[in-house]
């Protein structure tokens, strides 16, 4: 059971983060949206919308740290900082449907993160790569176990999963990015006020379609990758094999 231990913590602080992150989100809509989260996002001053972005960012670093803490070497630490933050995703969700009833489905719009510009897709598509990741971090987990923590992600692998989270990432950006885009002008672009037009326009965003071609695309590529991890975390380890001194 002592090898669980780091399990069991780890899972610990991912959910009391989650908790606590969720927390903060209802006193944010209890303040900007009483009658009910929706997009367009409301006008929030800048030094709270700063704020937001340092929280987001001592998120990250919260979660990453943890996972260095954890880990006995880069894939395990690696393994536990996407597991942490898998479970935190996931934990906020549930806890704002238990405290707010929202999300009202799966298909609900949300803004998922803002760094370093607006993510936005429907719930169900964080909690399905929050799912991969922990698949993911559990089979890394296991593999460095029987391997006795000596276990390395091959190239083609790191090149499969960085892949497909790029494409992710892009699933998540592309509807805001092709509004900016709308309606920005070339001029404004090397304007000094560029940075006034984006803080503006990103309170009349409201999303029109998420682009599920590339969510898929991206999430078939993280699952290749994770399967050849898998796959090969079956195969005995290779035999040492000894030769006498004549």
């Amino acid at each position: 059971m002592k090898k669980y231990k780091g399990l069991f913590l780890v899972t610990l602080f991912a959910i009391s983060m989650g908790i606590f992150e969720g927390a903060v989100v209802v006193y944010l809509r209890a303040l900007y949206y009483p009658e009910g989260f929706n997009f367009p996002l409301k006008l929030m001053s800048n030094q709270v919308a700063i704020t937001e972005l340092i929280r987001e960012f001592a998120s990250l670093m919260m979660l990453l740290s943890v996972g260095i803490l954890a880990g006995k070497n880069f894939s395990q630490r690696f393994a536990w900082f996407i597991y942490s933050f898998a479970v935190w995703d996931i934990v906020y969700y549930v806890f704002l449907y238990l405290i707010l009833g929202w999300p009202e489905n799966l298909f609900t719009w949300d803004i998922l993160f803002l760094l370093p510009v607006t993510w936005t897709g429907p719930v169900i598509a964080p909690v399905i790569i929050s799912v991969l990741m922990i698949l993911l971090a559990l089979t890394i987990y296991c593999f460095n176990i029987k391997s006795n923590f000596n276990a390395r992600i091959s190239k083609k692998e790191w090149l499969l999963l960085i892949s497909g989270s790029f494409v992710v990432f892009i699933s998540f950006i592309w509807d805001y990015c092709k509004f900016i885009s709308r309606n920005i002008s070339n001029t404004e672009i090397h304007e000094k006020t560029l940075f006034e037009r984006l803080y503006e326009l990103s309170f009349q965003y409201t999303p029109n379609c998420f682009p599920w071609l590339i969510f898929i695309i991206g999430t078939l590529i993280l699952v290749i990758g994770i399967f050849l991890i898998y796959k090969r975390s079956k195969q005995p380890p290779p035999k040492v094999v000894a030769f006498k001194n004549f």
